[in-house]
């Protein structure tokens, strides 16, 4: 999940430019780096919590992308957020990366990486609950009602009784993972309908700061700022944060924000379905974490329920325009 945070919206409203071509080289290594690099989050998030406070962690990496890109970005376009702008990339800010990327850092804690990365995937179930639920929302089709209750049946295979394949999920930590989607939803669904700068990588800078902030403050209420001393923190959680960082923040929001322009809609949501099984590989692979017969059929379950989803029709009364996911980096 992000600081690089993109509502679901139209590709041309999103980026704010017209989609144009491409070269295909160019487009190539942008998925790459969407499938890899933000797969590959969940993973170094569980690296950098090792010996650094989950909290803090999130925190620092927010707050530096906002230092970093706010001036530049600022510069660049030449736009001046305006006081409606600054309100709802504040909120959307606090959603995206207080409650939701802070609450993944946390639950990585207790849930392992690729699990994580798999209940975060519930983000595109939510956001059709959450924007039917919101004032003159749209009722979600009866194929879109089907996949919720398919991906939640997942969820609930994850965490069901322990006799089911493999060692249960923490239900703690996976009660956690899917409140921090549910608030990427009603972050993202609160950004479409309310003003947004238009340039998406000036908005980022904005909500990274704010949530940046949010995670600080959480971090000072928790303890984590004064028992932190940065001489336990080991070389490993040092390059994480620094990976998270430029890779998973900076690099992976821009080509993101490059494919949107670039590619369609029904292509930029396949990462939904990638950056989950490039996160159980890396877990499993580099992180030792178990892929049981549990987690491979609540895979399964959870992927397949949010391909119905994204794949819906959407409905008469709806725009005619294609929809892009919520991005939900780690």
């Amino acid at each position: 999940m992000a600081s690089a945070t993109s509502q679901t919206a139209p590709a041309a409203q999103t980026t704010g430019l017209p989609a144009v071509k491409g070269s295909s080289g160019m487009v190539v290594l942008a998925f790459a780096a969407v499938y890899i690099l933000w797969g590959s989050t969940y993973f170094f998030i569980s690296v950098g919590i090792e010996t650094i406070p989950p909290f803090l962690l999130a925190g620092l990496r927010h707050i530096i992308i906002g230092l970093l890109f706010y001036p530049v970005f600022r510069r660049l376009t030449g736009e001046k957020p305006t006081l409606a702008q600054w309100r709802t990339t504040a909120i959307t800010g606090l959603l995206l990366l207080l409650c939701g990327n802070g609450g993944v850092s946390w639950a990585e804690t207790r849930v392992p990486s690729g699990i994580a990365a798999l209940l975060v995937a519930s983000v595109s179930l939510w956001m059709v609950i959450v924007d039917w639920l919101r004032p003159g929302g749209l009722r979600p089709t009866a194929r879109v009602l089907a996949g919720f209750f398919l991906g939640f049946a997942g969820i609930t295979l994850l965490v069901g009784p322990a006799n089911l394949g493999g060692a249960r999920v923490s239900p703690l930590g996976a009660l956690i993972l899917v409140l921090a989607s549910l608030a990427w939803a009603s972050g993202s669904i609160y950004s479409r309908h309310h003003p947004i700068p238009h340039s998406p990588m000036l908005g980022v800078a904005m909500q990274s700061l704010a949530g940046g902030l949010g995670l600080w403050l959480l971090a000072l209420l928790t303890g984590e700022i004064k028992e932190f001393h940065p001489a336990t923190v080991s070389m490993r959680s040092w390059l994480a944060l620094v990976y998270l960082i430029i890779f998973g923040s900076a690099l992976g929001f821009s080509a993101y924000v490059y494919i949107l322009k670039h590619s369609t809609p029904s292509r930029v949501a396949t990462y939904a379905f990638v950056n989950p099984a490039v996160a159980l590989f890396l877990g499993w692979s580099l992180g030792g974490e178990p892929l049981t017969l549990r987690t491979l059929l609540a895979s399964g379950v959870i992927l397949a329920a949010v391909l119905l989803v994204i794949t819906a029709p959407h409905p008469a009364s709806a725009k005619v325009e294609e929809q892009v996911p919520v991005c939900n980096e780690g």
